[in-house]
């Protein structure tokens, strides 16, 4: 370890190092709360003029991370929110948490890292640690951000150092946050990876030392393909098991009694998130790279993508046994985020279901407790507020339609004022047989 190496170190061991972070969202935001905790100084940057003044003011703008959180983040002196890339020069340690979306082919978007990390590269100076927090293909911390750093003229692995740690946010969990959540941390030599280690080792729980970035970076992929391919098994369970007129949850609820050897996963109506429907394919179109298929992950994803149309073919059918046409019924969605109880939306399967309820002549209005105002997105623009839950609205409805199982709905009252409940999340279970007035067909 050099002498540069050795000073930045000696800054982390005694928390007078400041921590940069990129990106202000649902990853950034909540690292910026767990380096400032654990005692470090903070610059956190972010584009967008908006979330530094909610910070400022104190308003959440994420709303399930709550009024304390933001408190807490206005009245700390030791945090600095700024749309200022050269207050980055302050930090000795720049943590990248950006987003990386699929393209329209399903290749991978590195358009907001590679950005991010000019933006980088035109603050960098000697004794700076950069490390890399968003999910992507193996190599893209050493092959595509080091190659721009080094054009600064700086010696990587002795100027400056260059090191992965994967995100791993749970959004809305109410049992892990940033700080309780185990990292792992790989560099693109021993003395990035050791230099990042000690950062995180400072900040989270538990941090776990990998031999490489491409290690920490595939160990991320892995993590989400396992999910995405699980979910896509009782995705095609639910298919098979509806038609034979057996029920999938109480199958999975039946196979959750033994106590090693398998793990419930839950179908649904889609997949939806920053994760679990795009990182798949970083490991995909990585493999094409080289020659290979991932054949098995590929399949996963045809499953999980066609579960959309899958739940308007048993909406269609349930409309069609109340001798209703999907053309000209009224539908009602309830829950639009990309899972219980958070105000996301990001590559939520709600938006293509609305869009292909509408595409068939429905009339769609949604429910979602969290989301007011349903955002923008890149593929769907679906223009709708969240309208009120009351039996009036509910009587005038020919369908209601659960796509997410938020805490907040009152199902009961669905129960009781519905015509027809279709329910993607056996959501409708909590309320007894006996109370429900609404025919609840599964989907």
């Amino acid at each position: 370890m050099n002498q540069i190496a050795t000073e930045l170190l000696k800054k982390i061991e005694s928390k007078t190092a400041t921590v940069g972070i990129v990106g202000l969202g649902y990853v950034g935001l909540p690292l910026s709360e767990a380096c400032l905790r654990a005692g470090f100084k903070v610059v956190g940057f972010d584009i967008d003029r908006r979330k530094i003044d909610a910070i400022k003011a104190g308003t959440p703008y994420i709303h399930h991370l709550g009024q304390e959180f933001f408190d807490y983040l206005k009245g700390n002196a030791g945090f600095l929110g700024t749309t200022d890339a050269k207050d980055l020069q302050k930090a000795d340690a720049i943590l990248l948490c950006v987003p990386t979306p699929l393209g329209h082919h399903k290749e991978p978007d590195l358009s907001f890292v590679l950005d991010s990390t000019k933006l980088v590269a035109g603050v960098l100076r000697k004794g700076q640690l950069v490390v890399l927090e968003s999910t992507t293909y193996p190599g893209t911390t050493r092959d595509e951000m080091g190659p721009i750093l080094d054009a600064t003229g700086l010696k990587r692995n002795e100027d400056y150092f260059l090191a992965y740690s994967p995100e791993r946010e749970d959004p809305g969990s109410a049992k892990f946050s940033a700080a309780t959540i185990p990292k792992l941390v790989g560099g693109t030599d021993e003395v990035s990876g050791k230099l990042a280690f000690a950062l995180y080792s400072r900040v989270v729980k538990q941090a776990h030392f990998v031999s490489s970035a491409e290690v920490a970076e595939t160990a991320k992929l892995l993590e989400n393909i396992f999910r995405a391919v699980n979910i896509a098994l009782v995705n095609e369970m639910k298919t098979v098991l509806t038609d034979m007129n057996i029920d999938v949850w109480e199958v999975v609820a039946a196979a959750s009694t033994k106590p090693f050897g398998f793990m419930p996963f839950y179908p649904g109506p889609g997949l939806g998130g920053h994760c679990i429907p795009i990182d798949p394919f970083y490991l995909t179109w990585k493999a094409k790279e080289i020659g290979r298929a991932a054949r098995f992950i590929e399949l996963a994803g045809e499953v999980n993508t066609a579960m959309p149309h899958y739940v308007i073919e048993r909406t269609q059918g349930a409309l069609n046994d109340d001798r209703k046409s999907m053309k000209g019924a009224k539908v009602m969605v309830i829950g639009v985020a990309y899972k219980k109880n958070i105000d996301d939306s990001r590559e939520s399967p709600s938006a293509e279901i609305i869009e292909l309820l509408r595409d068939r002549g429905a009339e769609v209005c949604y429910h979602d407790p969290h989301i007011p105002t349903y955002p923008s997105m890149r593929k769907y623009r679906i223009d709708l507020k969240s309208v009120a839950l009351t039996p009036d609205t509910l009587r005038s409805m020919d369908c209601v339609l659960i796509l997410t199982d938020h805490d907040a709905v009152d199902y009961g009252a669905l129960a009781e004022h519905a015509v027809l409940v279709v329910d993607t999340r056996n959501a409708m279970a909590q309320v007894p047989a006996a109370r429900r007035k609404a025919r609840v067909v599964k989907s």
